[in-house]
């Protein structure tokens, strides 16, 4: 008894895993989720969630910082139940595949000479008696396969609109198979390099449970430049990123840019900002390096580099970009001269020069094992929604005493199979008028 219970329950499970009506409210689910997940902003501090979304200010009742990291919506992608619901959801697209649509399949094959008078909704056409071929050629011209066994023929066309909706399940199946792939086995970085520096893959800021760091490589920053519009404004900045193995021997180079990323062995750089980090200062006859302090007026980015000539003397130094002059003021803000790199300039008895702008630039690492499998399977889905369109039409005779009776049925364009079939009775017709005029 216990047996047959357990077979039970795993049967209802199956069947309810199946249902097409489940699968669609999983869908429904997994969707609205998402599309909270792209309203609220992901994997933020949770001071940022505090000051956006704060208690006594929050547009709705639930939508506060609370609610948002006890219900772990600050990482929605990465959080157990919304994991749960992908699962479930990967589960009743494989039950649904293999408990409905294959067996759907081998169906469309077997359907052949079936009692065709036991089918709903068919179109039936009574013919006057004549030989079989007639008919049959009549099908063959309007490109039907057809197969006979004694006084019945069966023919089908367009089978390949009856199988799309399996392939429909399986490209979602490879596609969401993908995406877990990549959400275990992936990982993001983010690093600030200065040019000219060797840097490892590290600052890991999202990583799969599965995820590996490939400690074989190591990449530089040769040179750093920015393109310029005819206003000044910036237009695009390039960085030239060599990549090297752990004996510093080169393996590839690339300039890379936004939307133009460098990838090598699933790895993928991309350039997503940049940074002017320190100046370099011949002072008399030695050379000076701090950091610069950034600061933004009117949403304009400025350096500014202080210079200590003695402890109550210093200079600052001001600019915006690296196209821009740089602007000296003494310490009680007085303007005195603007300058570029490489010339020499006297300032209270000393000489100076600005040798090097030294920039840096952002660059983010990411690796998605699944990307491959999830493009496979979106463009096997938008494939096979295509041809879904595609109208499967079948056809049943039988050839009585007195007359050729056919029957038909279709899965959509009904008015169009009824419209085939008057052609196809036409064409019968005229054959049979050409043979008895013979």
């Amino acid at each position: 008894m216990k047996y047959f219970t357990n077979k039970t329950l795993k049967w209802t499970l199956i069947k309810q895993l199946s249902n097409l009506n489940f699968s669609i409210l999983l869908l429904l689910i997994i969707a609205i989720i998402s599309i909270i997940g792209t309203i609220i902003e992901q994997d933020k501090s949770i001071q940022y969630y505090k000051f956006n979304y704060p208690i006594d200010r929050n547009i709705a009742y639930f939508l506060n910082w609370k609610t948002i990291i006890f219900y772990g919506i600050n990482h929605i992608y990465t959080n157990w139940w919304f994991l749960l619901l992908l699962f479930i959801f990967f589960c009743s697209l494989i039950a649904c595949t293999l408990s409905n649509q294959l067996p759907s399949l081998q169906n469309a094959r077997n359907w052949k000479f079936m009692p065709y008078n036991q089918k709903n909704n068919q179109i039936t056409i009574i013919l006057p008696l004549q030989s079989l071929t007639n008919i049959i050629y009549s099908l063959t011209v309007n490109k039907y396969y057809v197969f006979q066994k004694a006084n019945q023929v069966y023919g089908y066309k367009g089978l390949v609109g009856r199988i799309a909706p399996i392939f429909v399940h399986i490209s979602l199946i490879i596609t969401l198979l993908g995406s877990i792939i990549g959400l275990f086995s992936g990982f993001t970085a983010q690093q600030i390099i200065p040019t000219k520096e060797t840097f490892h893959l590290q600052n890991i800021t999202k990583s799969g449970l599965y995820s590996h760091l490939p400690y074989n490589t190591l990449g530089k920053i040769e040179n750093f430049f920015i393109e310029y519009n005819s206003n000044n404004s910036i237009k695009q900045f390039y960085s030239h990123l060599t990549l090297l193995n752990n004996k510093g021997e080169y393996i590839v180079d690339k300039l890379i840019s936004v939307n133009s990323p460098l990838k090598f062995h699933g790895l993928t750089f991309y350039q997503t900002a940049w940074n002017i980090s320190a100046l370099k200062i011949r002072l008399d006859n030695k050379i000076i390096q701090q950091p610069l302090k950034e600061t933004k007026i009117d949403n304009t980015r400025l350096w500014i580099y202080k210079l200590s000539l003695k402890p109550d003397n210093s200079l600052f130094f001001i600019f915006n970009g690296l196209k821009d002059k740089i602007s000296i003021y003494s310490s009680s803000g007085q303007f005195i001269t603007t300058i570029k790199k490489g010339e020499i300039f006297k300032v209270k008895n000393h000489s100076m020069t600005i040798t090097d702008i030294v920039t840096s630039t952002g660059i983010q690492i990411k690796t998605d094992p699944g990307i491959p499998m999830v493009y496979s399977g979106f463009f096997i889905l938008i494939f096979s929604i295509t041809i879904s369109y595609l109208s499967y039409y079948q056809v049943w005779i039988k050839r009585n005493k007195l007359n050729i009776e056919i029957k038909g049925i279709t899965n959509r364009g009904q008015l169009s199979f009824e419209e085939e079939l008057i052609v196809i009775q036409k064409q019968y017709i005229k054959f049979m008028q050409a043979k008895n005029f013979q």
